[in-house]
């Protein structure tokens, strides 16, 4: 066992009982929150920052997410959509006018959001250094064909989500998507969560850590194809060094380079959970979270090559939505129990070799607090 810090409610000590003996078997260093009604329950840290162990995680350590960055980018688009300045029913090409290319004039936002879209890979994509810049990557997939009819079958959009609702979100609001979310909903809540992280953020900057065994040489695996292989992809993959590397920090690629923490991710997902606001804040009406949680394809996914429900912007699972990043870190709420729990770690486990149950063991340590 590991000694924690942070606070949790006496109910919840088996969420502290969990991170501890991570901490002490597989993890290095983590964080784990839980929001009930929009307010705090559970808020916890502790390990090290470092693969050295020479730095402590702290209260205010930053990581890269991964993929949990999609949860926040696909708040964006609720929050505008509740609003009234975009509609999840008309065609992407309404608001990006290029888009309508190679066949994609019946491209609906909602599509998008539930990767439907058939627009799952970044085609030419010949070095992670590309996805650094934004007008490259999206006038690419504005000229690019779908794989599939849109709406009529879902794969997994790794890279693509981002990009696409982050356009749709420029092109709405003259702003990246990393101002909007800034703006409009982490510093209206006070969440420590960031795309384009600053330079004056980064001595808080944990790096993530290679599997057991391997290097930052490692790399977030090619996705499946539909023949049940691996999909030959020639593009550039990102490893674990990319990830870590200030220029990964600075850029803006919305799926998968937000930085933050358990509490910050936690407290801003507890919005959806807690049916339109959290801490007293409110960022979109009751009505306007339901898409979270609202089932739109359940099948396999093409990319994931496995059972998936989508939802407009999560994943569905079963009542609950959210979503995890490469390495680990895992975000779920529960719009019935106005609860959201959040995992959030440095040490990654590969799990094409080995179960990671690591995140799902905070979420059910915190139900069990529910009683």
């Amino acid at each position: 066992m590991t000694d924690i810090e942070g606070w949790c409610e006496p109910r919840f000590a088996a969420v502290r009982e969990v991170l501890a003996g991570l901490l002490g078997t597989c993890d290095v260093g983590a964080s784990a929150a839980v929001f009930l009604d929009g307010e705090p329950v559970v808020d916890l840290w502790g390990g090290y920052a470092d693969v050295d162990r020479s730095a402590g995680w702290g209260r205010d350590t930053l990581t890269c997410v991964n993929s949990t960055s999609k949860n926040m980018t696909a708040l964006c688009a609720l929050v505008l959509a509740d609003r009234g300045e975009l509609d999840l029913s008309a065609p992407v090409s309404a608001y990006w006018p290029e888009f309508a290319a190679a066949g994609k004039e019946n491209v609906l936002v909602r599509h998008v959001l539930s990767h439907t879209a058939g627009l799952p890979e970044l085609s030419g994509l010949a070095a992670v250094e590309d996805l650094y810049d934004w007008e490259k990557v999206t006038a690419g997939l504005a000229a690019q064909a779908p794989e599939w009819e849109p709406g009529t079958d879902a794969g997994y959009h790794a890279l693509t989500f981002g990009f696409l609702v982050g356009e749709v979100v420029r092109r709405v609001t003259g702003r990246s998507l990393g101002e909007f979310f800034a703006e409009e909903v982490a510093g209206p809540l006070g969440a420590d969560f960031h795309f384009g992280l600053t330079a004056d953020h980064d001595s808080r900057v944990a790096p993530l850590i290679a599997p057991s065994s391997l290097t930052d040489l490692f790399a977030a695996g090619a996705p499946m194809g539909p023949d049940g292989v691996r999909r030959e992809y020639e593009g550039a993959a990102v490893r674990v060094r990319d990830v870590n590397s200030v220029a990964w920090r600075r850029a803006q690629i919305p799926a998968v380079n937000g930085f933050g923490n358990a509490r910050s991710v936690a407290l801003v997902q507890s919005v959806l959970a807690n049916h339109g606001s959290a801490g007293g804040v409110r960022l979109l009406s009751s009505r306007g979270c339901e898409l979270a949680w609202q089932e739109v394809f359940r099948g396999e996914d093409r990319v994931l090559r496995t059972p998936t429900s989508w939802t407009v912007g999560f994943g569905g699972f079963g009542g609950t939505f959210g979503w995890g990043g490469w390495g680990g870190s895992l975000v779920v709420s529960d719009p019935t129990a106005r609860m959201t729990v959040a995992y959030v770690m440095n040490q990654m486990i590969d799990r094409d070799r080995q179960e990671d149950n690591r995140g799902m063991e905070i979420v059910m340590a915190a139900y069990s607090g529910l009683g």
